[in-house]
Order: structure tokens, then C-alpha cells, then sequence
């Protein structure tokens, strides 16, 4: 086996299963011996069946992630292809039964376990929820399991027959002969949707389905320091299986609303903060909010405008490592009084004058702005 899987498929690695399922259809359309018979067409066909068997697999593909080919040797193998018959079977399975070698080829009825399908949901978080985590209560409507027939689908005292149309093959052929051969066309049977047993009577809270669409409340946890984009994982919360399969998965996409003061960079959070003229010249001490709470900080006198102020570990926990945080930088910005008084005006003039500063051109504010750069 040549190369990555995802790679020979195509896909990322978080592909979801119906991605998994799109892109081994499509490059087995492509690559069947039946329809290219170019050179190493064959060879190419075995590779992707063997990742699609791996991958499509919750278990197997687990292993792969972890341990790549190491972990699967053995767990999946390719098809036999000695025997031309068995592309015919794949042949229908990936065509949905357009084609085949002929009326020796056969295909069994879909009897297994079928996993239940995965589900997305879109979920916001304020600001601090995704800074520090925490508990989320979610209500999902997925597929569960009809707790009358227990999936079954049968009424309560009966059973299942074998679908008189198709004799429990689970399939309807029609052979044609051509100049070139006899093919046959496979079809699922429209009685029993391929399952070669029909139910007698249908169970009368799922309607025969074996599942039913429920809301469930579900609490799941959020890791300090998600962002935008973020995924969880929930294992098994998906819809339910058929025939006693597996149940899909939940993944939750995380959104996190902006909030008014804070913004974030990474981990680090940005915010601002604004002083007098006064407290940038003769510097104070004064109480800078964070995410945490107020906290203490000193502006040293003369402190410019459009200066950051650094408070370490006040900013977003690492994902996956929660003790170590980014910081907050504070910018300050110095507000400039528009108009003054007289009192202030003639103690301004006096610095003025001791600055060997001119104000009769630009005025008390122009001063003060050329004072702080602004």
C-alpha cells in the first residue's frame, strides 16, 4: 500500500464519513477495472478499496490515526481479485447496480448493522464561556432507537417474512443479451428497499422504521480556551444505527460571540483603557478590568499616548493546557480636553510659559496636543 490514505481518497484527515463515502465512490467509478483498462487501473482500484475499508471504519480508522498502516495490518484487507466475479459484486455496489459481469455475478441482501449517521451542531458562546470553558446544557434532535420495537420495526408479537418479490435476495435482475454478451441489471428490490424480509406488521410508534425522531437534552463540556471554528467531538450522540448498529457521532462547531471591551489575538486579549492629560504627565494608579476582574495598574508620569501595557498570564488559556495563558495588552489612550476653563487655562498658560512652549497660534488644546503627539 502506497502512500496515505487521505491522500489516495482525497480527503482531509477530519473528512467526515459521508465525505469518506463521496470520495471512494467517485474514484471507484473512476478506476474499476470494468470501466479503465488502462495500466495499473487494477492495482489502483485494490489501494482505494483497501483505505475505504479502513476509514470508513470508526474503529480502524482510529488505530490509523494513531499508529498509520501499523496499526490496521491486518484488520482490513483488499478483495481477492482473482476471481473476475467479485468486481461484478463491487461493480453493483458502487454503480448502485447499472452494470455487472453477468447473471453469475450475486450480491447479498443488506442484512448487517448499519452505523447511524453523524450530526452537526452550530453552537455560540460568549466571550468568557469560551475563555474558561465550562458545563453546556444542548438539546439535539437526532434518530433513537424505537424503545417499543427496540428497532425491530414489528409490531409487538410478530416478525418478519421473506419479501415474496424478491425471495429474500434483497435484489430485482433483469438479464439482456447483446451482440457482446448477456448483463444483467441489479436493482434494489422496491418491496423491501433491499432488505429481503418484510414486516408483517409495522411497529405503530416508529411506523416500521426501527427508529423515531427525538429531542434530547444532552450537557457536554467546553474546553477552556476554544475559539471560532473550534470542534468537539461527541461520541455516539448522532442518530442511531440500524439493525443494532453503532450510533454516528455529534460534532458541535463553536462560535464565540465579540464582546464590547475585550477582543482576542491568538491567546492573548486586547483592550483599551483611557486617562487624563493629567495622569499621563504625573502618572497614577488605577484599576484596569480583565477577564478575571479589576485589576491594579500604574501608568508611569509621562506616559505616552497609544502605549502597552503588558499584564501577564491575563489572557486566554492555552487549548488542551489550561494553566499556561497568553497575556492582556492594554493600550492607553490619553484624552485631550476640547475646552477649558479660565482657572485651568491661565495654570496651563504658566507651563506653557516654563516649557518656553508659544501658544498664541494653535491655543491651550493645541498645546496639550502637541504635547501628547495627537
Amino acid at each position: 500500500m502506497a502512500g496515505d490514505y487521505y491522500e489516495l481518497l482525497g480527503i482531509s484527515r477530519d473528512a467526515t464519513p459521508e465525505e469518506i463515502k463521496r470520495a471512494y465512490r467517485r474514484l471507484a467509478r473512476k478506476y474499476h477495472p470494468d470501466v479503465n483498462k488502462e495500466a495499473g487501473a487494477e492495482e489502483r482500484f485494490k489501494e482505494i478499496n483497501r483505505a475505504n475499508e479502513v476509514l470508513s471504519n470508526p474503529d480502524t480508522r482510529a488505530r490509523y490515526d494513531r499508529f498509520g498502516e501499523a496499526g490496521v495490518s491486518g484488520a482490513a484487507g483488499a478483495p481477492d481479485f482473482g476471481d473476475m466475479s467479485g468486481f461484478a459484486d463491487i461493480f453493483e455496489a458502487v454503480f448502485g447496480g447499472f452494470g455487472g459481469m453477468g447473471t453469475g455475478a450475486t450480491a447479498g441482501r443488506r442484512t448487517g448493522p448499519v452505523r447511524g449517521d453523524d450530526l452537526r451542531l452550530d453552537l455560540k458562546l460568549e466571550f468568557r464561556e469560551a475563555i474558561f470553558g465550562g458545563d453546556k446544557e444542548i438539546r439535539i434532535p437526532h434518530l433513537e432507537t424505537c424503545k417499543v420495537c427496540s428497532g425491530s420495526g414489528a409490531k409487538s408479537g410478530t416478525g418478519s417474512k421473506t419479501c415474496p418479490t424478491c425471495n429474500g435476495s434483497g435484489q430485482i435482475r433483469r438479464s439482456t443479451r447483446t451482440p457482446f454478451g448477456s448483463f444483467a441489471q441489479v436493482s434494489a428490490c422496491p418491496t423491501c428497499n433491499g432488505e429481503g424480509q418484510i414486516i408483517e406488521q409495522k411497529c405503530e410508534n416508529c411506523g416500521g422504521a426501527g427508529r423515531k425522531q427525538e429531542t434530547k437534552k444532552l450537557k457536554i463540556t467546553i474546553p477552556p480556551g476554544v475559539d471560532n471554528g473550534t470542534r468537539l467531538r461527541v461520541a455516539r450522540e448522532g442518530d442511531a444505527g440500524q439493525r443494532g448498529g453503532t450510533p454516528g457521532d455529534l460534532y458541535v462547531y463553536l462560535f464565540v460571540e465579540e464582546d464590547k471591551e475585550f477582543k482576542r489575538e491568538g491567546i492573548n486579549i486586547l483592550s483599551e483603557i483611557s486617562i487624563s492629560y493629567l495622569q499621563a504627565i504625573l502618572g497614577s494608579r488605577l484599576n484596569v478590568n480583565t477577564v478575571d476582574g479589576p485589576m491594579e495598574v500604574t501608568i508611569a508620569p509621562g506616559t505616552q499616548p497609544n502605549t502597552e501595557l503588558r499584564l501577564e498570564d491575563r489572557g486566554v488559556p492555552k487549548l488542551g493546557n489550561a494553566v499556561s495563558r497568553g497575556d492582556q495588552l492594554v493600550t492607553v489612550r490619553v484624552d485631550i480636553p476640547t475646552r477649558t476653563s479660565a482657572e485651568e487655562r491661565e495654570l496651563l498658560e504658566k507651563l506653557a510659559k516654563l516649557r518656553g512652549e508659544n501658544i498664541g497660534k494653535g491655543g491651550i488644546e493645541g498645546f496639550l496636543g502637541k504635547m501628547f503627539g495627537s
